[in-house]
């Protein structure tokens, strides 16, 4: 899946709920909690961690392409 910011960045939680993965940004704090996704192929549980173009996330063998 790709996603193309509109912005110089988008928050790992904004990004979670405009993919449709995650619908709530409660939901998006209760996942990170107990779970890790990657980022350019490191974990991370930080729901403000910030991205930019041409970072990867992957959550439960979704992959987004930021742009």
């Amino acid at each position: 899946m790709h996603f193309t910011l509109e912005n110089e960045y988008i928050t790992l939680s904004q990004l979670l709920k405009a993919c449709d993965v995650l619908p709530t940004g409660g939901m998006v704090k209760a996942y990170l909690a107990d779970h890790y996704v990657l980022v350019n192929g490191e974990k991370e549980n930080r729901r403000g961690r910030k991205l930019y173009a041409n970072d990867v996330v992957e959550i439960d063998g979704q992959r987004i392409q930021i742009q």
